[in-house]
């Protein structure tokens, strides 16, 4: 991977980690205003997805070290 490529997936990384922490601030916001449940568990949904990117995105910048 070149170093634009890390530096990329990297800016990207922090982007999305951001939005995962604001999922989780507006899931516990909604849980404490008691919203729809039904829409409590799509936010959920979505910020579950947005923690599968970061692992693939995670597994890209700190590569397999096999001993």
């Amino acid at each position: 991977m070149s170093d634009q490529e890390q530096a990329d997936t990297r800016l990207e990384f922090s982007r999305l980690k951001q939005e995962h922490a604001d999922f989780d601030a507006a899931i516990n916001a909604m849980i404490a205003m008691n919203c729809d449940p039904l829409q409590i568990q799509r936010m959920k949904k979505k910020k579950l997805a947005l923690k599968d990117r970061l692992m693939k995105l995670e597994d890209k910048i700190i590569p397999d070290i096999i001993a």
